[in-house]
């Protein structure tokens, strides 16, 4: 399993660049989680830490990831992520260009638990929620195209159903229709950029985490 690989620490929290095949959050049947990683880096340094899962990512997808160490803490974020005063930026490859190289999607999601998987669907029902995203086209390689996607809406799988719905699976996808092959437990599915306005003050603090290092991220830009 990959080390933890810390972005910033301060005495209240700390980002991390997730690695893609873990799971976010503790759990019985995973040996090793993000959290139990963060855990063992704090027992370093102090015999009870606290740990506050703030906000998840998908197994299969890596990038930046910030867990509290204070119970206040935790409760400032929550706020700030329910407010939607976090934007988040994702890279993602996918095969084909898209007709536009940059565009806003609107749809309507159905989450079915039995499959672990999101839904498209074309009208609202007391079943489904709303999601929104804007994407646009950055870069080019052999393997696809390279776009910048920031979710206005955080709904389960939203970013892999919306995109498969425009014919557009992320690489290595396959529960979403990719016919590429990617890297194991891994989707081209990338948490690059956090920004959140700092409790107190008008000034933002941005995160950001580093790409995965292989051929499939490396780009011309568009």
């Amino acid at each position: 399993m990959p080390e933890l690989d810390v972005i910033h620490e301060n005495k209240d929290y700390i980002v991390v660049n997730k690695a893609a095949g873990l799971i976010s959050e503790k759990s019985p049947y995973e040996a090793v989680t993000v959290e139990t990683q963060v855990l063992n880096h704090l027992l370093k340094s102090n015999r009870k830490p606290y740990i506050g899962i703030i906000h998840r990512l998908d197994r299969v997808t890596s990038g930046v990831l910030i867990l509290a160490k204070k119970k206040s803490i935790l409760v400032e974020f929550n706020t700030l992520f329910s407010s939607r005063k976090v934007q988040k930026t994702y890279l993602a490859i996918v095969k084909n260009k898209p007709a536009n190289n940059k565009g806003n999607l609107v749809n309507f999601l159905i989450k079915n638990n039995k499959e672990k998987k999101a839904g498209i669907v074309q009208s609202k029902s007391k079943d489904s929620l709303n999601c929104m995203l804007s994407y646009q086209v950055i870069g080019k390689n052999n393997f696809g195209y390279l776009l910048e996607i920031k979710p206005k809406t955080g709904r389960f799988h939203q970013i892999r159903a919306q995109l498969a719905n425009i014919g557009l699976p992320i690489i290595g996808d396959e529960k979403y229709g990719s016919d590429q092959e990617y890297l194991p437990l891994s989707i081209c599915l990338h948490a690059w950029k956090l920004v959140f306005e700092v409790s107190g003050s008008k000034e933002s603090q941005t995160y950001e985490a580093p790409l995965p290092n292989n051929a499939f991220w490396t780009f011309k830009s568009i």
